[in-house]
Protein backbone atom coordinates (compact mmCIF):
# COMPACT_ATOMS: atom_id res chain seq x y z
CA UNK A 1 0.00 0.00 0.00
CA UNK A 2 1.28 3.63 -1.08
CA UNK A 3 0.97 6.31 1.80
CA UNK A 4 -0.42 9.53 -0.87
CA UNK A 5 -0.08 13.16 0.20
CA UNK A 6 -0.54 16.48 -1.97
CA UNK A 7 1.60 19.21 -0.59
CA UNK A 8 1.49 22.99 -2.35
CA UNK A 9 5.52 23.94 -2.59
CA UNK A 10 5.68 25.85 -0.01
CA UNK A 11 4.50 22.99 2.16
CA UNK A 12 7.59 20.31 1.05
CA UNK A 13 9.82 20.14 3.84
CA UNK A 14 13.53 20.32 1.95
CA UNK A 15 13.76 16.29 2.31
CA UNK A 16 10.64 15.43 0.33
CA UNK A 17 11.97 18.07 -2.16
CA UNK A 18 15.41 17.01 -2.79
CA UNK A 19 13.90 13.41 -2.30
CA UNK A 20 11.07 14.19 -5.21
CA UNK A 21 13.62 16.04 -7.17
CA UNK A 22 16.39 12.95 -6.84
CA UNK A 23 13.52 10.60 -8.70
CA UNK A 24 13.04 13.34 -11.15
CA UNK A 25 16.11 13.19 -12.14
CA UNK A 26 16.35 9.28 -11.80
CA UNK A 27 14.38 8.96 -14.47
CA UNK A 28 13.69 11.96 -16.74
CA UNK A 29 17.65 12.21 -17.34
CA UNK A 30 19.65 9.20 -15.94
CA UNK A 31 17.12 6.53 -17.25
CA UNK A 32 15.66 7.79 -20.48
CA UNK A 33 19.17 9.64 -21.06
CA UNK A 34 18.16 12.93 -21.51
CA UNK A 35 19.39 16.24 -20.61
CA UNK A 36 17.27 18.85 -20.11
CA UNK A 37 16.27 21.48 -17.23
CA UNK A 38 13.88 19.75 -14.68
CA UNK A 39 13.78 22.71 -12.32
CA UNK A 40 11.72 24.75 -14.72
CA UNK A 41 10.60 27.24 -12.27
CA UNK A 42 6.98 26.04 -12.09
CA UNK A 43 7.20 24.23 -9.10
CA UNK A 44 5.98 26.55 -7.10
CA UNK A 45 3.03 26.74 -9.01
CA UNK A 46 2.01 23.04 -8.82
CA UNK A 47 0.51 20.73 -6.11
CA UNK A 48 2.95 18.22 -5.36
CA UNK A 49 1.31 14.37 -5.61
CA UNK A 50 3.26 11.99 -3.38
CA UNK A 51 2.88 8.43 -3.03
CA UNK A 52 5.42 7.01 -0.42
CA UNK A 53 6.26 3.17 0.16
CA UNK A 54 8.25 2.46 3.40
CA UNK A 55 8.97 5.84 4.10
CA UNK A 56 10.87 6.15 0.18
CA UNK A 57 9.04 8.26 -2.55
CA UNK A 58 8.42 5.57 -4.91
CA UNK A 59 5.46 7.66 -7.06
CA UNK A 60 4.76 11.61 -8.28
CA UNK A 61 2.99 14.09 -10.58
CA UNK A 62 3.01 17.46 -10.10
CA UNK A 63 -0.73 19.35 -10.86
CA UNK A 64 -1.37 22.59 -11.94
CA UNK A 65 -4.85 24.57 -12.37
CA UNK A 66 -6.15 25.83 -15.88
CA UNK A 67 -3.56 28.56 -16.98
CA UNK A 68 -0.66 27.52 -14.98
CA UNK A 69 0.70 25.40 -17.66
CA UNK A 70 -2.03 24.55 -20.38
CA UNK A 71 -5.44 26.40 -20.68
CA UNK A 72 -6.95 23.15 -18.80
CA UNK A 73 -5.49 21.57 -15.86
CA UNK A 74 -2.33 19.47 -16.10
CA UNK A 75 -0.94 16.66 -15.12
CA UNK A 76 2.98 16.19 -15.53
CA UNK A 77 6.06 14.76 -14.28
CA UNK A 78 4.57 11.24 -13.98
CA UNK A 79 7.07 9.30 -12.45
CA UNK A 80 7.41 5.77 -10.30
CA UNK A 81 11.04 4.54 -9.18
CA UNK A 82 12.13 1.72 -11.43
CA UNK A 83 12.50 -0.78 -8.81
CA UNK A 84 8.16 -0.47 -8.26
CA UNK A 85 7.08 -0.46 -11.64
CA UNK A 86 6.28 -4.06 -11.66
CA UNK A 87 3.65 -3.04 -8.83
CA UNK A 88 1.65 -0.97 -11.33
CA UNK A 89 1.42 2.20 -9.43
CA UNK A 90 1.48 4.40 -12.21
CA UNK A 91 -2.43 3.49 -12.27
CA UNK A 92 -2.80 4.06 -8.72
CA UNK A 93 -0.88 7.59 -9.35
CA UNK A 94 -2.83 8.45 -12.35
CA UNK A 95 -6.35 7.77 -10.98
CA UNK A 96 -5.01 10.19 -7.51
CA UNK A 97 -3.89 12.67 -9.84
CA UNK A 98 -7.24 12.97 -11.90
CA UNK A 99 -9.19 12.60 -8.46
CA UNK A 100 -7.17 15.55 -6.99
CA UNK A 101 -7.45 17.83 -10.02
CA UNK A 102 -11.07 17.66 -9.79
CA UNK A 103 -11.02 17.90 -5.88
CA UNK A 104 -8.27 20.76 -5.85
CA UNK A 105 -9.44 22.75 -8.79
CA UNK A 106 -13.04 21.90 -9.83
CA UNK A 107 -12.63 20.71 -12.72
CA UNK A 108 -12.37 17.28 -15.18
CA UNK A 109 -10.80 18.98 -18.14
CA UNK A 110 -7.60 18.08 -17.88
CA UNK A 111 -4.42 18.21 -20.78
CA UNK A 112 -1.32 16.36 -20.48
CA UNK A 113 1.97 16.59 -22.52
CA UNK A 114 2.84 12.26 -22.60
CA UNK A 115 5.79 10.49 -24.11
CA UNK A 116 4.64 8.53 -27.16
CA UNK A 117 5.02 5.13 -26.09
CA UNK A 118 2.90 5.74 -22.99
CA UNK A 119 -0.28 6.78 -25.36
CA UNK A 120 -2.01 3.29 -24.35
CA UNK A 121 -1.35 3.88 -20.48
CA UNK A 122 -2.75 7.23 -20.61
CA UNK A 123 -5.61 6.09 -23.11
CA UNK A 124 -6.62 3.44 -20.26
CA UNK A 125 -7.19 6.23 -17.63
CA UNK A 126 -9.62 8.11 -20.25
CA UNK A 127 -7.37 10.36 -22.08
CA UNK A 128 -7.40 11.15 -25.60
CA UNK A 129 -4.76 12.42 -28.29
CA UNK A 130 -5.50 15.86 -29.34
CA UNK A 131 -2.29 16.42 -31.32
CA UNK A 132 0.43 14.97 -33.86
CA UNK A 133 4.01 14.03 -32.46
CA UNK A 134 6.11 15.80 -31.51
CA UNK A 135 9.34 16.78 -30.01
CA UNK A 136 10.11 17.58 -26.56
CA UNK A 137 13.99 17.42 -25.10
CA UNK A 138 14.50 14.97 -28.25
CA UNK A 139 11.66 12.42 -26.92
CA UNK A 140 8.62 11.85 -28.76
CA UNK A 141 5.25 13.54 -27.10
CA UNK A 142 1.83 14.06 -27.81
CA UNK A 143 -0.65 15.78 -26.57
CA UNK A 144 -4.04 14.61 -24.65
CA UNK A 145 -6.83 15.56 -22.95
CA UNK A 146 -9.46 14.10 -20.48
CA UNK A 147 -13.27 15.50 -19.82
CA UNK A 148 -15.32 14.37 -18.06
Amino acid sequence: MLAWKIKRFQELSTTELYNLLQLRSEVFVVEQNCVYQDIDGKDAKALHLIGEYDSKIVAYARLFDAGDYFGAASIGRVVVDASSRDKKWGHELMQKAIAAIKDNYNTSTITISAQLYLQKFYESHGFEVTSETYLEDDIPHIQMKISH
